[in-house]
């Protein structure tokens, strides 16, 4: 498509990264792409720009209004985006370098396998549960709660479940400890990984996942744009006179929405004024209400320790104290 908005070719190709260089230099030199940030899109923007193109992605959000036509294919959700970069109202997304998305690989990566491995424990659970049994320890899969485990009393059908589920435990757990030691061996020169455990409540897993999943916190101009890409403040629906706020968004990045709260209730006593603003708002507000709170504020300091590589405010208060 021209400038103008004439449209001068529509081809459709196979997943092939050939024949989309082969297309994309009919276009001529630095041609502006738009690409939908579709299943599997890392490889055609890794074509596009090594083809000299400048790519935008098209956020999936902002180009819903699609469906309003009547007929909807390809070919139009193309020329669409299209018109819509031409008049500079498309709604992009961030096109992650290589070496952020390869972080960003390892920590989803572990983020499933966890998962994964948490429904073999509810499972274990499950099959204690049908035939009535209790194991009175605090952890079911550590050492005393194996032992425990292995001499209950279980038919042989449940028995032989529990055994199953034992072994792929472990073999979950293998495999994590595996994509945990890469993220270390990747980030432990990474400034703004090391300032960011210095934070109440967070570890190396929740640094790795604010780094990966953040990626360059430049391109945020503030941290309360990082705040709200993360889909942590409230929705605010406005008409005339009328205003309506609700929960949180709950857009953007899941993950990093999960490390967020994740570290607001795991923060210690001895961290001082979260712990006291946790309190009052939650004798104010409620607990979750409180927790999504101080999960905002450390959000932003996470912001600053990113950009800055250190967090100065956690500089003050051990001075003060």
């Amino acid at each position: 498509m021209t400038e103008a908005g004439q449209r001068l070719e529509t081809v459709r190709i196979d997943n092939d990264p050939v024949a989309l260089g082969l297309e994309i230099a009919k276009a001529g030199p630095d041609p502006e792409v738009v690409l939908e940030a579709t299943y599997g899109w890392y490889w055609a923007v890794d074509v596009l720009q090594a083809a000299g193109a400048r790519v935008h992605l098209a956020h999936p959000l902002g180009v819903k209004g699609f469906a309003y036509r009547r007929v909807k294919n390809d070919a139009r959700d193309a020329a669409d985006l299209a018109d819509l970069l031409r008049m500079g109202r498309l709604p992009e997304a961030y096109v992650a370098p290589p070496a952020v998305r390869e972080l960003r690989e390892l920590v989803r990566h572990r983020a499933k396998l966890v998962a994964l491995r948490s429904g073999l424990k509810a499972g274990v659970h499950a099959v204690l549960a049908k035939q009535g049994v209790r194991i009175p320890v605090s952890d079911l899969f550590g050492v005393g709660g194996r032992q425990l485990l292995a001499a209950a009393a279980l038919d042989a059908p449940y028995r032989a479940r529990v055994g199953a589920y034992c072994r792929l435990i472990d073999a979950y757990g293998f495999e994590i400890d595996a994509v945990a030691s890469q993220l270390r061996g990747r980030l432990c020169r990474h400034t703004g990984y090391l300032a960011l455990q210095a934070l109440p409540g967070v570890g190396p897993t929740l640094a790795a996942v604010f780094v990966a999943e953040i990626g360059e916190v430049h391109r945020f101009a503030d941290p309360t744009r990082l705040v709200s890409w993360a889909g942590l403040t409230p929705r605010h629906r406005e008409s005339d006179t009328t205003v309506r706020r609700g929960p949180i968004t709950k857009q953007g990045s899941g993950l990093v929405r999960w490390a967020a709260v994740e570290a607001a209730q795991k923060i210690p006593a001895s961290a001082g004024w979260l712990v006291s603003t946790r309190a009052r708002l939650a004798e104010r507000r409620g607990r979750n209400i409180a927790t999504v709170a101080v999960a905002r504020k450390l959000l932003t300091l996470v912001y600053y320790g990113l950009r800055d590589g250190h967090i100065r405010v956690l500089g003050q208060a051990a001075a003060a104290a």
